[in-house]
């Protein structure tokens, strides 16, 4: 009796039908991977108290940046473009002309007396 053959070897196109299934699964693992990495980081920032708001911030205008307010850091207004700036700063911008925010009145607070 005579051996049976082996079976002919996979045609190139069959080997990259393979190689395309292979991708497709490792493709959906590192997509898995990707999910659960981003899961774990939105709860750890979820978990995360925010920063603390600033002392003392200039609203400036966007455009040229010329300063428009001075606020204490904690203001609730809606500031467009801000900086942070020292106490040492917002005295004296405010000294020099630059407006204190009425509502948070950075000026009382820094002691300046208008």
């Amino acid at each position: 009796m005579s051996e049976p053959l082996p079976p002919p070897p996979p045609s190139p196109l069959e080997l990259l039908y393979f190689l395309r299934r292979v991708q497709v699964q490792q493709l959906a693992t590192t997509d898995r991977w990707i999910k659960d990495a981003e899961a774990r980081q939105a709860a750890l920032a979820a978990r995360r108290p925010p920063p603390p708001p600033p002392d003392w911030v200039l609203e400036h205008s966007g455009k040229d940046k010329t300063p428009m307010y001075v606020h204490a850091g904690p203001c609730n207004t809606r500031l467009r473009t801000r900086q942070v700036i020292t106490a040492q700063e917002a005295r004296r911008l405010i000294t020099d002309g630059v407006r204190a925010c009425v509502l948070c009145r950075p000026d009382t607070e820094l002691g300046i007396v208008g």
